[in-house]
């Protein structure tokens, strides 16, 4: 069984910061990308920031610039760093991992977290 553990959300004013911290837990083997999603209230949820096994990420065009992601691949554990935060950047955030938990698995397993809420407000 894999879990996903998150971190790091909370209350901060505009033009703030906050990092987020997710690391997978478990029978894995490899790891072929971990990102992070979000859902605002009455919102479907999104996409925030996506990283890869080999390096490479994915941003939502409403982040860019303002937010990073990243990963230490050696604790299977994703960072998203948010800058100048805005008050429609509150939402639950989620970090999501596709997995791999055997060299013999065909394609892979998705997991999620249990979210993490960061509210942006003066």
């Amino acid at each position: 069984q894999v879990q996903l553990v998150e971190s790091g959300g909370g209350l901060v004013q505009p033009g703030g910061s906050l990092r987020l911290s997710c690391t997978a837990s478990g029978s894995i083997v490899s790891v072929n990308f971990m990102g992070w999603y979000r859902q605002a209230p009455g919102k479907q949820r999104e996409l925030v920031a996506r990283i890869f096994s080999i390096g490479s990420t994915n941003y939502a065009d409403s982040v860019k610039g303002r937010f990073t992601i990243s990963r230490d691949n050696g604790k299977n554990t994703v960072y998203l760093q948010m800058n100048s935060l805005k008050p429609e950047d509150t939402a639950v955030y989620y970090c999501n991992a596709d997995v791999k938990l055997s060299w013999y698995q065909r394609g892979s397993s998705e997991y999620w977290g249990q979210g993490t809420q960061v509210t942006v407000s003066s």
